[in-house]
């Protein structure tokens, strides 16, 4: 299952998960946040660490506002590549674990960082995206949405793609790119149920991207009880009761069966 540490958490990985379980089990207002390292499980690239997307590309460069304003082309053919395996992955166990804990009335939201859609493929009813989706663009021009599958298909023919209503040349998914406010709605829902939560569950994030970041403290200084499970340590580890390095896929099914036995 991977190494494990924590104030409760050193020792026995199946004792760790054990501990992690009984912290859910008596939850009825548990948030999960999660980041990349859940979907990277589903063969999505990180952004950061060892082979992310921003230790080849410059993310001002390919992912600002100001960027792709003023040449959408740049964007797009770096997403021609990454948006095809995005739109090709595919829940993992751990996506799947979630979505238990929810049906079982242990978790109330799934908050994410992501814009794969993959929680909602998986099943959960309740996902607040912080960054947006990737999975729907927008014309800038017009304001018309459509998949971004769609749009996808067509950027070996179409570069940059055009708008299907006016022709125009600014499609956007409709994620926050560097140097966008993000979300009010999302923000202020997220910080809502972390405020109101019992347990909050920390998934595949660094932690150190803000202001998601500080949603467990939000819910930590609120009351709630932390786990973390993360392939590495994060900087609010200290905070957690349960801290689980390891993979998000192998962990939370473990913990999802801990839980309703």
């Amino acid at each position: 299952m991977g190494a494990v540490s924590g104030r409760q958490g050193d020792g026995d990985p199946r004792m760790t998960a054990q501990l992690a379980a009984e912290i859910l089990r008596g939850a009825r207002r548990g948030v999960a946040l999660t980041g990349a390292g859940i979907s990277a499980e589903s063969g999505i690239p990180t952004f950061r660490g060892e082979g992310g997307l921003w230790t080849k590309y410059d993310p001002v460069k390919v992912a600002s506002i100001d960027t792709f304003l003023a040449d959408p082309a740049a964007y797009w053919r770096v997403a021609r590549d990454r948006g095809s395996v995005a739109l090709a992955a595919r829940p993992n166990p751990g996506h799947i674990a979630l979505v238990a804990m929810e049906a079982a009335g242990h978790l109330a939201a799934v908050v994410t960082q992501n814009t794969d859609g993959l929680h909602q493929a998986s099943g959960s009813k309740r996902v607040i995206e912080l960054h947006g989706s990737g999975r729907t663009v927008e014309c800038l021009e017009c304001g018309r949405r459509e998949p971004r599958a769609d749009v996808q298909a067509r950027l070996d023919v179409e570069m940059p793609p055009k708008c299907r209503s006016c022709g125009g040349t600014m499609l956007k998914p409709t994620v926050v790119l560097f140097g966008e406010a993000m979300p009010v709605a999302a923000v202020t829902e997220a910080f809502e149920l972390a405020r109101q939560a019992d347990v909050v569950l920390v998934v595949g994030t660094s932690l150190v991207v803000h202001p998601a970041a500080e949603i467990p403290l939000e819910a930590v200084s609120s009351g709630a009880r932390m786990i973390v499970v993360n392939a590495e340590p994060t900087p609010f580890d200290r905070f957690a009761e349960v801290v689980i390095h390891g993979r998000s896929g192998e962990v939370l099914p473990e913990i999802a069966r801990l839980t309703d036995g």
